[in-house]
């Protein structure tokens, strides 16, 4: 007899937000992972590479276009003509990064890949509304649990297959093979069903006004302004630590092979297992009760970075310190997967099915704020504090928004979503 935890995961709509994640994670986590380390690797100074962050401005910025994938239709629908759309793009861009060498031509490096970014926020924007709708009620914990794992298991390619590959293949092939990895979301857009459409908007200007008008009316001013404030704030801490995570193992002394293998495996799988477990345990705890416990395992396991710059490492490298970076990226990994898929759930029930595409996006955007702006500070912060109290200056700011959990998200209550 199949298990009732295994019956929820093995539905159709679980296998798609497989793919959504999968396809929203690759180029964020180029932009995250792979990006840096080609830099780097090409002698581009820390300073410049923190500030490159500041590429990543579309996915701060993406409501200001979020009410055209809302009001317009492309030949095979409202979300999937846009996905489909979207990712054509990506394609494009991710392969034709490679071929530029930062080092001596770093401008058509920024153009493409603030292009990259532009098109990969379009992208969640599509995908981010056709998961709310595609989703009922209880559905939306293990769903976008489910999309954030799956969104995670994509940081391999770029994060760990690629940098395998840069040594021993051209960067120019490196990142067209990264970029084939766009196909599988692909062919998901070309096999999926459209959404059915609920109260969408007729004109461009409903599709601006109404999103804002709905969610302020359902909040209150007040309520509203502490919702956007504890998006804004609950992954400031674990966001701004990653920021420079690639860089920070390679001033440790690890070399690419290592991160590859070591590093970005250990995280990918405590990870998996703490967004499951959030999905699965999410059901039975609730949203609010979630975001509380594992908002604090976030926060905590940022110390674990701390420690391992506090520690340092001694070439020649060995088992001890391969270890010591396993053990303090997987614990933190478990923290963020255990967090972000409360956040993600968090984020769905505050959006109307309605205007799913604008307020998620306005949510969404609101989130991506430290990682492109704040991030980008994050070169000067740490030539300045150094490693270990750049680290612990990150956990300090993830405190803010768990406190503002007393408002938004009490121990106690379950507020009801958006009605259909």
């Amino acid at each position: 007899m199949t298990p009732a935890w295994l019956r929820l995961l093995l539905t159709r709509r679980m296998l798609i937000c497989v793919f959504t994640g999968f396809s929203s994670g690759l180029p964020l986590y180029l932009l995250l992972n792979l990006l840096p380390a080609w830099l780097r690797s090409e002698g581009v100074d820390l300073k410049t590479i923190g500030f490159f962050a500041l590429i990543q401005f579309p996915y701060t910025w993406k409501f200001l276009w979020s009410p055209l994938l809302d009001r317009y239709r492309l030949p095979l629908g409202r979300r999937r003509g846009w996905m489909l759309l979207s990712q054509i793009g990506l394609l494009l861009s991710i392969g034709l990064l490679g071929g530029f060498s930062p080092s001596t031509n770093l401008t058509p490096v920024i153009w493409l890949s603030v292009a990259l970014a532009f098109l990969s926020a379009t992208q969640d924007v599509a995908l981010d509304a056709f998961r709310r709708e595609i989703l009922d009620e209880g559905e939306l914990g293990l769903g976008n649990a489910v999309h954030v794992n799956a969104y995670r298991i994509a940081g391999l390619v770029p994060g760990s297959l690629s940098l395998i590959l840069a040594d021993l293949l051209p960067w120019g092939q490196v990142f067209w093979i990264t970029a084939a990895f766009m196909a599988p979301g692909m062919a998901m857009v070309l096999l999926v069903n459209e959404p059915a459409v609920v109260g969408a908007p007729k004109t461009l200007r409903q599709a601006v006004v109404e999103p804002f008008h709905e969610f302020v009316g359902r909040q209150g001013w007040r309520g509203a302004l502490l919702i956007l404030g504890f998006i804004f704030l609950y992954k400031l801490g674990d966001s701004l630590a990653t920021a420079l995570a690639t860089p920070f193992y390679l001033d440790l002394g690890f070399s690419k092979t290592d991160i590859g293998v070591i590093a970005k495996h250990a995280g990918l799988w405590p990870a998996v297992f703490g967004g499951l477990l959030g999905g699965l345990w999410m059901i039975k705890l609730g949203i609010n009760r979630a975001l509380w416990l594992f908002g604090a395992v976030q926060a905590v396991t940022i110390l674990g970075f701390a420690w391992l710059a506090w520690r340092g490492v001694q070439a020649p490298i060995g088992l001890v310190d391969r270890a010591a970076l396993a053990g303090v990226i997987g614990a933190e990994c478990l923290g963020v997967g255990l967090g972000t898929a409360a956040f993600v759930a968090f984020i769905a029930r505050a959006t109307n099915p309605a205007f799913t595409a604008t307020q998620f996006a306005l949510f969404t955007s609101l989130a991506a704020v430290p990682r492109t702006f704040i991030n980008a500070s994050a070169g000067a912060l740490v030539e300045s504090l150094g490693w270990v109290g750049f680290f612990v200056l990150c956990f300090a700011l993830a405190v803010p928004g768990m406190l503002l959990l007393f408002k938004v998200a009490p121990w106690n209550e379950t507020p009801p979503s958006p009605n259909n």
